[in-house]
């Protein structure tokens, strides 16, 4: 699979939080991409560009390209809803559908395209959450409600059904931020496994998440993109001073 993403000088606006000014970055396929930063430096706002999630709140707006293989997911041609099943997004909190059984969480983004065989459904079901790494734990309970799982389970299912339905790229925005340290353990491990088939990008406050699970690493600071490098060279030979203050700890 190829698969890249591209932005070209985009500055962007979500609802009422920090906007991103002048951004280009490139992601390659099969990487793991961390956006780092203090709160309310437009990690955020930039990573809900790459699949134009900021367009669901009042107030989103942006300039520039987003290149996805070459072309632009803002031409008038392309429709978001699909672009979404192929750049799938994990919010900070577990979101679960409250009122469904954990096979119907999984199964609900491949419904939304049309009408599948129960065969179907439950090949697709089981093979999305033995990616997610949740399968030998509630495959005797698929009936059950997804809110009696643990937070690191719930997050797992989330990730579970973003990838039902062949994503080529998973946004993450601090998926493991509400999560014990076991949790946290289980994400960053399936972080590896997934990288193998997906892009990956991850906004994490985690300066420590970063250096473990990223390949490369981009530093926002007040909606500017300061640094964008190899997460080893970037945490240990920073190129800007500002870069230098943040993961050392002077401020942030």
């Amino acid at each position: 699979m190829t698969i890249r993403i591209e932005t070209d000088r985009v500055t962007a606006m979500y609802g009422k939080f920090t906007a991103v000014k002048g951004v280009s970055l490139k992601f390659p396929t099969n990487r793991v991409h961390a956006l780092i930063g203090p709160s309310g430096c437009g990690k955020s706002t930039f990573l809900r560009t790459l699949n134009r999630m900021h367009e669901m709140s009042p107030g989103g707006w942006i300039t520039g390209q987003v290149l996805l293989d070459g072309q632009d997911i803002y031409a008038p041609e392309v429709n978001a809803m699909q672009l979404r099943r192929r750049v799938g997004m994990v919010f900070q909190k577990p979101t679960p559908f409250p009122t469904m059984s954990i096979f119907d969480n999984v199964a609900a983004g491949v419904r939304v395209n049309g009408r599948r065989s129960r065969r179907d459904l439950s090949h697709i079901v089981e093979r999305s959450l033995r990616q997610a790494v949740l399968w030998d734990e509630v495959k005797d309970g698929l009936n059950r409600s997804a809110l009696a799982l643990s937070g690191g389970q719930q997050q797992r299912l989330c990730i579970a059904r973003t990838l039902a339905p062949e994503p080529e790229v998973l946004l993450l925005d601090e998926p493991t931020a509400s999560l014990d340290p076991q949790g946290t353990q289980r994400i960053e491990e399936l972080l590896f496994e997934l990288r193998n088939n997906f892009t990956i990008v991850i906004v994490t406050h985690n300066l420590h998440q970063a250096a473990r699970v990223s390949d490369t690493t981009t530093f926002f600071y007040l909606g500017t993109m300061v640094e964008h490098g190899p997460t080893k060279e970037l945490f240990t030979t920073p190129g800007n001073d500002q870069t230098e203050a943040y993961i050392t700890g002077r401020f942030g």
